[in-house]
């Protein structure tokens, strides 16, 4: 490549960083520029799957971006990596994929190469649904068929079905995967009715090699799509092709899903993802971060991990929220930062004492940080910290024994009775530390008053 299609490509990405903070990944820097030609940039990216996320997600911000550099009317084609350098992007033919298709059909869901399982990041909560879907990601239609993961909202559901579909082409790029909502299953189902290709449908459904379908639990009260996915379901399940299912709902728990599919649904394997622990979304955060070229602080971390424990989505707007207030106020992603961005904890509590305050206040105080406290570290320099903190939350909050627990890295209620009785132990003969925990909450009474 030519040095100054360099510095054009150079100044691309730097524009992307500067203008589109959010939309960039540290595989960008990966991405091969091959040269302007015929009034295009041409660009290899890793896989067809790259490519294709790239065209559906980021290719009016490229173009953008390139067109800011040049001072040009250009325009970005991105090619997979057997691509010749003339071909388009975008070609899609009825068939087996080959090098110009994309390797997953789908009918609008983009597979994002964000969510290998590489990416994925392992607690408690979903152990069983990610040992599932690498089984079934390495032996399709072998291992559990059909496979059915079932959690909350935005638990790394998705995750794991594009995680699978990517295995699934990286070991066997020539099977047929479609990848649906179950809404546009049956936008597609209620379209070829009207039209009169039923037979058309059904062949494309179910001549599969893989059918993964996010969110089934929207079949509910659908009677005539449920018949059709009933007979698509026992001809592929008929023939080794895997299934794979994500729901809100256990099976039987869908309100007027018809029995026989209920059944079905749990002839393989149902998984369920759980609400992240404290760890987990700590751990989470940094591979977010990581994978949008970002590095953030363990204390902003656990930060962030204490205020949001209700699901990934979440946390991943914080990291968003977080990422263009630093880009756009010129500063360091830091924990005062990340304070001003997510505000501290809502004063729920008599006085408007929270937590977070008591934290603070410890913290502080004996000059250790929250990280340090939420860590599993039990040297006396941390864990009296610790437990004084968990000894005054319990003093002058209304928390629960398990709730304080969850601000320390998820310890239980166990943890915290005992810290609870240590501490006053401790002060009922160390003079010492009853002074420490007056003058503290001397500081906590004069903070809320």
């Amino acid at each position: 490549m030519r040095d100054p299609d360099q510095e054009i490509w150079a100044g691309v990405l730097a524009h992307l960083r500067s203008q589109h903070p959010s939309l960039c990944r540290a595989w960008f820097s990966r991405l091969e520029p091959l040269g302007m030609a015929d009034g295009t940039l041409r660009v290899r990216t890793a896989s067809r799957l790259h490519r294709d996320y790239l065209h559906r997600e980021c290719l009016d911000a490229f173009n953008e971006s390139l067109q800011a550099v040049t001072g040009r009317l250009i325009g970005t084609r991105f090619l997979g990596p057997d691509e010749p350098e003339s071909t388009a992007v975008g070609v899609r033919t009825a068939g087996r994929a080959h090098p110009a298709q994309s390797p997953v059909y789908s009918d609008g869901l983009v597979v994002n190469p964000d969510y290998g399982f590489e990416n994925f990041v392992i607690g408690p909560g979903n152990r069983l649904a990610h040992a599932a879907s690498l089984a079934v990601g390495a032996t399709p239609g072998h291992a559990y068929n059909p496979l059915f993961i079932h959690g909350g909202v935005g638990l790394g559901k998705t995750h794991l079905l594009q995680a699978i579909c990517l295995r699934i082409v990286e070991h066997t790029p020539n099977a047929e995967i479609y990848y649906t909502s179950c809404e546009g299953f049956m936008t597609q189902f209620l379209g070829a009715v009207q039209a009169g290709r039923m037979s058309g449908f059904r062949e494309k459904f179910r001549s599969l090699d893989v059918l993964v379908v996010d969110d089934i639990h929207f079949l509910a009260k659908r009677e005539r799509t449920q018949e059709e996915f009933f007979h698509t379901f026992n001809t592929l399940l008929q023939a080794n092709k895997q299934i794979i299912l994500s729901s809100d709902a256990l099976p039987e728990e869908i309100p007027d899903l018809e029995e026989r599919l209920v059944s079905r649904f749990k002839w393989g394997l149902v998984a369920m993802v759980e609400p992240p622990c404290f760890e987990t979304r700590v751990a989470i955060l940094h591979k977010k971060a990581e994978l949008h070229g970002l590095s953030i602080a363990d204390d902003v971390a656990c930060f962030i991990a204490t205020r949001i424990d209700t699901n990934i989505r979440e946390l991943e707007g914080a990291l968003r929220t977080l990422q263009i207030r630093a880009h756009v106020e010129g500063r360091e992603i830091d924990l005062e930062l990340a304070k001003e961005a997510l505000g501290e904890p809502k004063p729920e509590l008599a006085g408007g004492m929270t937590v977070q305050v008591i934290i603070d206040a410890v913290t502080a105080f004996y000059g250790v940080r929250l990280a340090d406290l939420q860590s599993k570290r039990r040297n006396r320099s941390i864990a009296l910290p610790r437990q004084v903190c968990m000894y005054l939350a319990r003093r002058h909050t209304r928390h629960s024994l398990e709730e304080i627990g969850g601000y320390f890295g998820g310890r239980d209620h166990t943890t915290v009775m005992h810290a609870l009785r240590a501490i006053q132990a401790k002060k009922d003969r160390d003079e010492l530390l009853a002074n420490q925990i007056d003058a503290l909450e001397n500081k906590l009474t004069q903070r809320s008053a």
